[in-house]
């Protein structure tokens, strides 16, 4: 056993010896759901593609500027301000769509009186700010159900109060994050939601490069996100995915620890379960991109005058590497 141990160690120092050395920046902070990226460094995915990954955090904005010059190889920002990123004439292409959903939905406490959609005509409705996907969203729910701002009481809530605001019934709705509806109910809250990818496609994270990345190192892509991938795949089984919450907040996000059994139900129910996975990853694969789907939430982006100018999803979206 010592034996094998021995040589399994002498193989992977060989590996890292010989590995490229990339870097991703993600939209968010240390985190648990970024855990596809940590367990591909903890576990070995993205040294048997010979890649030596380290990451850092940033907003959207300096996750996609970074990335288009090349300052770091990858970028995982949500979908919307790439789109966004496009209209300005930014650089950069998405080669993996990991988040096959986006996170919104329109969130209420079941003893609301809000049942369907068209319940929340007259309802106090509070989103985080009017430039917000959120106010997107919800503007496309009202529409989709005969209805216009001008049917309800819109009011702006910043992010740290907004849920409460749900809570203490200070407002009958929040358009915002559906991770706040899991929380609520593990809470013992009761509560339900409209899912905003029900009626408008939307991408939350997602894999992106620049144009000269993308033109001259192309192995490297295909390398990462075939990675990727397969880490995907591997904490889609629930016993996994348990395993990986905890070796991830103790060493990547450990203000999380106390947590991981809940961490690690929000993972499985929320990430494994909906946000990756779609109709289009059973035939095609984890990451894959549809343009159509993309090509309609620029659309409505457009629409909703959120960007400046039309971009064809097909000069920037990568079905698949």
């Amino acid at each position: 056993m010592k034996k094998a141990v021995l040589v399994v160690m002498v193989l992977l120092v060989a590996v890292f010896a010989f590995a490229e050395k990339v870097t991703i920046q993600i939209e968010g902070s240390a985190v648990p759901y970024y855990i596809p990226i940590y367990m591909g460094i903890e576990l070995g995915f993205f040294a048997e593609e010979g890649l030596e990954v380290d990451y850092l955090f940033g907003s959207a904005s300096d996750v996609i500027r970074n990335t288009a010059v090349g300052n770091v190889e990858f970028g995982f920002p949500n979908g919307e301000p790439v789109i966004t990123a496009r209209a300005q004439g930014i650089p950069v292409n998405v080669i993996h769509t990991t988040y096959q959903h986006g996170l919104g939905s329109t969130i209420f406490l079941k003893d609301s009186g809000i049942q369907t959609p068209q319940d929340l005509k007259g309802k106090r409705i509070a989103i985080t700010a009017y430039g917000s996907p959120n106010f997107v969203q919800l503007q496309v729910l009202l529409q989709k159900n005969d209805m216009t701002l001008n049917d309800i009481h819109l009011e702006i809530i910043g992010t740290e109060a907004i849920v409460p605001a749900l809570v203490n019934k200070r407002v009958d709705a929040i358009c915002f994050s559906m991770l706040r509806t899991f929380e609520l109910a593990y809470q013992g809250i009761e509560v339900g939601e409209f899912r905003s990818d029900e009626f408008l496609p939307s991408f939350g994270n997602v894999i992106i490069t620049g144009d000269r990345l993308l033109q001259e190192r192309p192995e490297l892509a295909i390398k990462f996100t075939r990675a990727f991938s397969r880490i995907m795949a591997y904490l889609s089984d629930p016993e996994n995915m348990l395993e990986a919450t905890y070796i991830a907040i103790a060493k990547y996000s450990p203000t999380y620890v106390g947590r991981e059994e809940y961490m690690a139900a929000i993972l499985t129910d929320i990430y494994a379960g909906y946000l990756w996975v779609s109709e289009d990853t059973q035939p095609f694969g984890f990451g894959f991109g549809n343009i159509d789907r993309w090509q309609k939430t620029i659309d409505i982006m457009l629409e909703y005058q959120t960007i400046p100018t039309k971009v064809n999803a097909a000069d920037f979206i990568i079905p698949r590497m």
